[in-house]
């Protein structure tokens, strides 16, 4: 047990800042306790009760300022809490640092930073994102991403992007996850598709032609 929860409280990461220890409990005490705080968040994190491993990590990281991973982790706690802000400060300061982890969890990461600033309307800033998520992901999650740069594109009224997008996600939908669930969607992108067809069909309409030689 003791070699557990020295296990978990290394890897709280360097310490910037000692925590408060109360008169009655020393400072070994209270790490140990922290130790098994930390096992416990990352408990609910696994269990996806991330409002509940938020409250944790966060007052951990407000003590010791977590490693990359954990503050990763306060991210996509924060992400599932709808705290678009707070999620993209965590995961941006932490993704340059996780390069060594498995490309599966990084993609999650670089979708969760891409769908925050989708929520908030930051189409531009979420298109790169989206992109990374791309190289990292397996295939049958590439048509969500492909899904979001094509509305991406839609908002920013660049109708070829959102055309070209938008046949990949569909693409990838038939032919990896043509399910019940999903009938409603792969109908929407169909309907956009030939939305955006007419749209980059109209602007070529108005290119002027040139003048016939004489």
């Amino acid at each position: 047990m003791r070699l557990c929860l020295l296990f978990l409280f290394l890897n709280l990461a360097a310490l910037q800042a000692q925590a408060q220890t109360s008169p009655t409990q020393s400072r070994e005490e209270r790490r140990e306790a922290d130790a098994r705080e930390l096992g416990k968040a990352l408990e609910y994190f696994a269990s996806a009760k991330y409002h509940e491993a938020l409250l944790i990590l966060d007052r951990l990281d407000s003590l010791y300022k977590l490693n990359p991973r954990y503050r990763a982790y306060l991210g996509v706690c924060h992400y599932y809490e709808w705290n678009y802000e707070q999620a993209i400060r965590y995961l941006e300061e932490s993704l340059p640092h996780l390069d060594n982890f498995s490309p599966a969890e990084r993609s999650f990461y670089y979708w969760a930073d891409a769908e925050s600033h989708f929520r908030l309307g930051r189409y531009q800033e979420a298109v790169p994102l989206y992109g990374k998520m791309l190289t990292l992901c397996h295939d049958n999650e590439k048509p969500d991403a492909y899904y979001r740069l094509g509305f991406c594109s839609v908002f920013e009224e660049d109708w070829s992007e959102a055309l070209r997008y938008l046949r990949l996600s569909l693409k990838y939908y038939r032919q990896l996850r043509d399910t019940p669930d999903l009938k409603a969607r792969i109908a929407q992108i169909t309907k956009m598709i030939r939305g955006c067809e007419e749209k980059v069909g109209r602007q070529a309409d108005s290119i002027p032609q040139p003048a016939p030689k004489p």
